[in-house]
Parts: structure tokens; sequence; C-alpha cells
């Protein structure tokens, strides 16, 4: 939940083809459910228009990160109608585009003017290249992806670092960070350069996950409420802290239903067993096809019946509400689902809310639904307002 004293605050997002999946999507939709306005551009494109997105993957078999496709991320404003006055600081997001902006001019005017004001600017893996490129970065500390180290030294920085991939330093109004690994730091210290501040955040929050739980719907709410400085814990069935769940890309691109592309792999933060709801203060639980099998196991139905019983928030999105259905939760409760769940919502005596349009979520007493992952402002705003956290300006 946020508020506001004075006029609410816009933030311009810097797009472009294969940029970093989290790195776009985190930052945009974290920043609207604090109540930030957010406006995603790209050079040469339109609101409507699509940038499609890189997932980009450290693992230990290889020396370098791995690249596969990610979602298709929607621009919801015009490059070129741009006025970086009314603006309050710009993102950048990392991956590859930020190879190619980095040689647009209208790109580089374009920072340096938020530089020249002292607006906050935020860069995170390779969108420091930008800066680079517009020699914003003379006598400047900061960090980024480890191989961008040579670059940034020839340019002028002082480079701090990145001894973790979650690194992140701020100096003054630049925010960096090295990936998105790093998005609770980053997120964070960007909300404060634009003097926000957060309240209530002293809450502990549980994660229900599963192998192909959907990308977006597990990562932009966790990261959202790490970078609102909760505790956060995300578990499976059967692992530990430390094991991995992989996820899917769920996408919607003119077919009949959403397609699936193999996703970023997800960190476990804790172990299953042993968990118990006493210990949290909310539930969230992600959507794709991971509730379809944790619906079957009558550990997962007990630990959802003990956050309903005990009336403390519990958020579910997607495909989620296949899980509170089995765990017989949703019994005269008003509540919205993906479509193709309303079969599930409705037998287990629920009253169906229309996910119309797919942004919409509903709150019924101590239950947040939500169709798809394009509905977490909504979705990260509602579970907030359970919790009492605020961002106020």
């Amino acid at each position: 939940m946020a508020s506001s004293k004075s006029q609410k605050k816009s933030v311009l997002l810097l797009c472009g083809d294969y940029m970093e999946d989290f790195e776009a999507m985190v930052p945009f939709q974290a920043l609207q459910a604090f109540g930030i306005s957010v406006d995603a551009v790209c050079p040469g494109k339109k609101a409507g228009d699509s940038c499609r997105t890189a997932i980009h993957e450290i693992s230990s078999q290889y020396q370098n990160y791995s690249e596969a496709r990610g979602h298709n991320f929607i621009l919801n404003a015009n490059y070129d109608e741009i006025e970086p006055s009314k603006y309050d600081g710009i993102v950048i997001p990392g991956g590859r585009s930020p190879e190619y902006l980095a040689m647009d001019k209208s790109v580089q005017e374009l920072v340096k003017s938020f530089s020249n004001s002292g607006k906050p600017i935020g860069t995170i893996c390779h969108s420091q290249l930008i800066l680079a490129a517009a020699d914003l970065l003379k006598g400047r500390k900061c960090t980024a992806y480890p191989g961008l180290k040579p670059v940034l030294i020839s340019a002028g920085a002082h480079w701090v670092e990145a001894d973790t991939l979650a690194k992140c330093h701020a100096d003054g109004n630049f925010i960096s960070a090295a990936t998105y690994m790093g998005h609770r730091e980053y997120i964070n210290h960007f909300i404060k350069a634009l003097g926000g501040t957060i309240t209530g955040s002293d809450k502990k929050i549980l994660f229900l996950c599963g192998d192909y739980m959907e990308d977006y719907e597990v990562v932009v709410p966790f990261q959202a409420l790490q970078a609102l400085e909760c505790h956060v814990d995300a578990v499976c069935p059967n692992k530990g802290a430390g094991d991995i769940c992989a996820t899917a890309v769920h996408d919607f691109e003119g077919d009949q239903t959403y397609s699936e592309k193999p996703g970023h792999l997800f960190t476990l933060t804790a172990s299953f067993e042993g968990i118990d709801a006493s210990s949290y203060d909310a539930l969230v639980i992600p959507g794709g096809r991971a509730p379809e099998y944790l619906a079957l196991d009558e550990s997962v139905l007990k630990l959802v019946k003990d956050f309903m019983e005990a009336g403390k928030p519990v958020a579910s999105i997607c495909h989620g509400q296949q899980i509170l259905a089995a765990a017989g939760v949703l019994k005269g409760k008003k509540c919205t689902a993906y479509p193709a769940v309303k079969l599930n919502v409705v037998l287990a005596g629920a009253t169906w809310l229309e996910p119309d349009p797919i942004t919409r979520c509903y709150t019924d007493g101590n239950l947040v639904t939500g169709a798809a992952w394009p509905a977490h402002p909504e979705f990260i705003s509602q579970l907030m307002s359970l919790l009492n956290i605020r961002v106020t300006f």
C-alpha cells in the first residue's frame, strides 16, 4: 500500500530488445505496487509495442551466463514523446539491450538530462554501458556485472568490486547493481532516493513454491517484498534451503492458451519440513503448473488451512487457487483466478469474480487473489494493505 503527501512520483523505464527479463519486470511492477507511476519506453517503438526479453542464468558448469527467450514485455508509453522533466527518476534494465542503446545519441542525451538534474538513476548488470557512453561515470563509484569492469574503469569510474552477484552500490543519485540478484537492495535504494519512506515492514512472509511455478509470479512479489525490508522465505515440499525450483515462462502470444518456455532457476531459502504458519505473517502462492501437483500434498493443504484458520493474509495468483480449492478454504469466499481455474473455484464453493481486466485483483477478508502476472501491481499492493506496509513520499 502506498500513500503520498504530495504529487505522485513518476519514473521512466528505458527498455530495449533482449533486456534481462527480471531486470525489466521486477522494478516495473514493484514500483507500481508502491504507488509510483512507471512509463516503459523504447527507442523506435510506441505504447502497445513489445520488447523481447532474455533470461540470463548463471551456472557453475559454464564460464559465462546462458541466455534464453523470456517474456514479451509490453511498452506503455511513446519514446518520441518523452519529457524528462516530468519524471522523478529513471531505471535502466540490463541484459543485451544496453549494448545497442548505448550507441543511440538520443538515449545518451536522455540520461544526461537526468544526471544534470540530479534525479535518481538506477542501472543494473550491463546498463552502466549507457552511462559510460554518455560520459557520466568520471569520478563516480559504481558496480556492474563483473565483465564490465574494464570498460567502466576506462570511462573514469571508480569500480566497486562485485564480490557477489547481489552487489549494489549507491553514490548520490546514482544507484548501480551487478545483477537481478541484488534487486532487494537496488529497488530499496531507488525508493529512498525518490524520497520514499517504508513503514510496517517488520513482517515475515512465506512463499509456497514448486517446480514449474510461473517465473514472474514467484520472483516479482518475492523481490518486491524483500525491497520493502520484509523477511521473505521460499519453501517447497521435499526440498531444502539452497535447493532450486525450475520455473516456467507463461506468456500470451496469440494462441488459444498461454505459451510455456523454461524460466530462471529459483533458489529456495528454507526447508519445507517443520515449517509452521505461526512463524509467519502471510502466505503467498505463485501460479504456473506447480499448484497442480502441490494440491495433492496433504502437508501443503494443512499449511494453507493453518494460515486461513488463523486469519493471516494469504495471497494466491493464477493457478495457485487450485491449492486453495483442494484445501477446502474457498467455501463462502469471493475470489478470482486464471479463467481456466474457474471450475476449481466454483466447485470449491466460492463466488467467482471475473478478472476483467486481467490486471484486476480482489481482496475478501484475509484473502487476496489475482488472475495472472499482469496483475502484480494490484496483487502486491493489496497484500501490503493487509499487512499494513506503506511507502510514503
